[in-house]
């Protein structure tokens, strides 16, 4: 008996929600027949003409998708929420079961045909026509999903440290500002200046990150309110690159590479081929970050990128030190057959340069030199080995005069000897001369060993005088590139990291369109 009076009140519960459900998806269909009956959506939702339909844009960023910097293009992912009263899709609620919301497809709707202006790729539609939400009151609210890409135009002053400021426009395509009044939404008296974002459903760029997100309405002035162009919402997205990205795979590998240029200095002065070969080789792997970096930047000639010209500079600085490294091959060659070196290069780079890097002078003090026929000629100390020679000789006789076989075997008597006049080099030449001629022919051949001797080693003291000298236009050289090296690549990367964003989005204004 029980079990039957259980199955009796289900069955009466069950019928009773059955019924309630088709009561009301009756009275939902017939207030949509109602709605309808009628309706004309091409017919703007005014009581007269002159009236104006206040239409509410909120713009909702969900993704920031890319910055495509050579076409200049910029892509989001945004919802864009429409939102005006339509009198005629108005009801009053108690009337219809108490329906105080209803969804019908926006296409059978009145729309205020609000578009993308400054779109790229002329796909004007929404990426999917979602349904329209109506109020009992009237209110139509549409939200449909899209994906814009939009002009955005690239300044690449300062790439890879820039910021870039982006816009996107919407108007009405087909109304104008005395039949559609676009205004931004309201809510608690708070006017909405600004991209809505929501961070449950906001995805972070990698290579961007957002400064400011304002939003405004402009009238263009040179129109009249009865153009279309007259009004406009304006959202502004101004982003700060992150550069971190081209640090790492073009700043660095780029500055250490050039860097090695500089370290062809310590290289022999002779090695001019090796020096060149690492010149070329670093001066052609910065043509190829030249072509990385032109693939990446838009094809303008409005401005100069930073990393621009800091591979210009790179390129300049390894050029000079190539030039440089040629001109000191060819010091480093000179021989005194083919150049004749000044006293005063010798005393400007063997003297006064050494003491200015803080070295000894690379003269010896000892040198001497002489003038012949207005050309000066070097002569070494080593003049004083060869008078030692002569004291050599001059003491060898007296030695031999103790030995009179010895004496007799080279043919000298003592009468001749006893004659010999040994106070000087020049007597004993003479006397030598007259005793014997064959000691003459030898003293001849001597002279003339003695004489080549001095000549060739005048020859290799002014090769490597001009040695010297190419070393110390490498050594100066060496410290004028790490200067500028240094300088150039501080000062030209210090102006990249100062420029930051604006702490307002519209200069003269201090105001930040943003929600507090």
């Amino acid at each position: 008996m029980m079990t039957a009076n259980k199955f009796g009140i289900f069955f009466i519960v069950a019928t009773l929600g059955t019924l309630l459900v088709q009561v009301q998806c009756n009275e939902e269909k017939h207030l949509i027949s109602d709605l309808f009956r009628n309706y004309n959506k091409n017919i703007r939702p005014v009581a007269r003409p002159e009236d104006k339909v206040d239409v509410q844009i909120t713009l909702t960023l969900t993704n920031l998708i890319s910055l495509n910097e050579k076409e200049e293009t910029l892509t989001t992912n945004v919802w864009t929420e429409l939102l005006w009263v339509d009198y005629r899709l108005s009801w009053n609620s108690s009337d219809y079961y108490g329906i105080t919301i209803i969804r019908v497809p926006c296409k059978n709707i009145w729309l205020p045909d609000i578009v993308l202006e400054n779109n790229i790729d002329g796909k004007f539609d929404v990426a999917y026509y979602a349904n329209a939400l109506i109020r009992s009151s009237g209110t139509v609210t549409w939200q449909p999903p899209a994906i814009y890409r939009s002009t955005c135009a690239i300044e690449v002053t300062y790439f890879p440290f820039d910021y870039q400021n982006c816009t996107l426009a919407f108007r009405s395509q087909t109304y104008s500002a005395n039949e559609v009044n676009l205004v931004l939404p309201i809510e608690e008296g708070l006017v909405w200046e600004w991209v809505h974002i929501d961070p449950a459903a906001f995805t972070e760029n990698g290579e961007w990150a957002i400064i400011h997100r304002p939003a405004r309405k402009v009238f263009n002035t040179q129109y009249s309110p009865d153009d279309v162009e007259y009004q406009e919402i304006l959202y502004n997205l101004i982003i700060k690159r992150k550069p971190l990205f081209y640090i790492i795979n073009i700043i660095l590998p780029c500055s250490l590479i050039s860097s090695l240029v500089v370290l062809a200095y310590f290289l022999p002065a002779q090695a001019g081929g090796q020096k060149l070969t690492v010149s070329i080789s670093v001066l052609l792997a910065q043509t190829v970050f030249i072509f990385l970096i032109a693939q990446k930047i838009p094809e303008t000639s409005l401005s100069v990128p930073l990393i621009g010209k800091y591979l210009i500079f790179v390129m300049c600085v390894t050029t000079l030190i190539a030039t440089n490294q040629i001109v000191v091959l060819n010091l480093s060659l000179r021989s005194p057959s083919t150049h004749t070196m000044s006293h005063t290069l010798k005393h400007l780079f063997l003297e006064m340069v050494p003491r200015f890097l803080g070295m000894s002078p690379l003269v010896d003090e000892s040198d001497v030199t002489t003038e012949v026929n207005g050309v000066r000629e070097r002569r070494r100390s080593s003049f004083g080995l060869m008078q030692r020679a002569e004291e050599y000789v001059l003491k060898q006789p007296r030695s031999e005069m103790m030995f009179d076989k010895q004496r007799e075997r080279h043919g000298i008597t003592r009468s001749i000897v006893d004659n010999i006049d040994i106070s000087s080099t020049a007597n004993l030449y003479k006397s030598l001369a007259q005793a014997a001629p064959e000691i003459k022919q030898c003293v001849d051949a001597c002279n003339f060993i003695a004489e080549s001797t001095r000549q060739q080693n005048n020859i290799g003291s002014e090769i490597e005088s001009w040695v010297l000298i190419g070393k110390m236009i490498d050594r100066v050289c060496f410290w004028a590139a790490i200067l500028l090296f240094i300088l150039g690549t501080l000062g030209i990367f210090l102006t990249g990291f100062l420029n930051k964003a604006p702490e307002y989005p519209f200069p003269g204004e201090n105001k930040k369109y943003a929600p507090s």
